[in-house]
């Protein structure tokens, strides 16, 4: 499926401020289910920009500005070719069929930064959350497990979209019954770590299927690293888990290192307006009309016929 992404976001400010540093991180990972095929980033005011690679492998964009401005204006277009259409096409090791599982030794030096516990004060209220989906004793299959996890988030707790900063702990998550995307990706990450697996935190896109063409967000789900299958993602405020219409930017042990944009500005603290968002996701590539040649016309009109008369 090719894609394109259109992300532009736009801070105005009441009065020209001088900007910090600002790390984007805006660009997909790319792999065997992602290509991609073009990319534009257009930023004012005047800057300077810097590539790196992080120890997750994200790509991301350090950006050195060189003149005050009352307005930063961040735009990214990206055409893509997206693979993963189906995201059950996998196949776990028979020891990860069924929970519980240990991973195999020689994995776990590299997994142990995203089994650690990220809010250790939140542990006890979580787990005893965490009962009604498992018990110590109790042996299930393993997606089955996650996915109770996952749709139980997206079906009892209430979607609210907050525009400042940093993510809710899980107890404020539970507490309220209520967040946004990254909170309740927080909430099953660290739900995942208290059962022994390992999970990260992702921030990227998702394509709004049930609205028109175009219509789509910045997101975040959790990925759970499940052996045979790989970092596999579940969606907890759709409930689903991810496919097509997901696409990674980033990846992160702490929720906190995964925003899209993050930066600072120097100025009075009554200078900030506001911030916004607008986000696009079109396939485009979609099927063409079938236009049938003149021998499948000519048989057509032949069964139209038959069938009236």
């Amino acid at each position: 499926m090719k894609i394109r992404i259109q992300h532009r976001t736009t801070y105005n400010y009441s009065e020209p401020v001088s900007f910090g540093q600002h790390k984007i991180m805006i660009r997909p990972r790319e792999g065997h289910d992602l290509h991609i095929e073009s990319s534009v980033l257009e930023i004012a005011p005047a800057h300077a920009i810097h590539w790196m690679r992080d120890v997750n492998g994200n790509s991301i964009a350090k950006i050195d500005f060189t003149e005050s401005a009352s307005q930063l204006m961040i735009y990214s277009e990206l055409i893509l070719q997206h693979y993963d259409s189906n995201p059950l096409d996998f196949i776990l090791d028979a020891s990860a069929v069924s929970y519980p599982f240990v991973y195999e030794p020689d994995s776990l030096p590299e997994l142990a930064a995203f089994m650690h516990i990220i809010y250790p004060k939140d542990t006890a209220p979580l787990k005893e959350w965490l009962t009604q989906f498992w018990k110590p004793g109790d042996k299930i299959e393993t997606i089955v497990l996650l996915q109770r996890v996952n749709q139980h988030i997206n079906n009892t707790f209430q979607y609210q979209r907050r525009d400042e900063p940093g993510v809710q702990t899980p107890t404020e998550t539970l507490q309220k019954n209520s967040g946004s995307c990254r909170d309740f990706a927080t909430l099953l990450l660290e739900a995942c770590r208290c059962w022994g697996l390992a999970a990260r935190f992702v921030s990227g896109y998702m394509q709004c299927l049930a609205t028109e063409a175009g219509g789509a967000s910045t997101h975040a789900w959790t990925e759970v690293y499940l052996p045979g299958a790989g970092w596999k993602g579940f969606d907890p405020t759709s409930g689903i888990m991810t496919g097509s219409q997901h696409v990674t930017l980033a990846v992160s042990r702490d929720p906190e290192q995964a925003a899209p944009i993050a930066g600072s500005f120097v100025g009075p603290s009554t200078a900030f307006q506001n911030i916004l968002v607008d986000v696009s996701v079109t396939q485009i590539d979609k099927p063409a009309p079938f236009v049938p040649t003149q021998n499948q016309q000519q048989s057509l009109q032949g069964q139209i016929s038959r069938q009236t008369q």
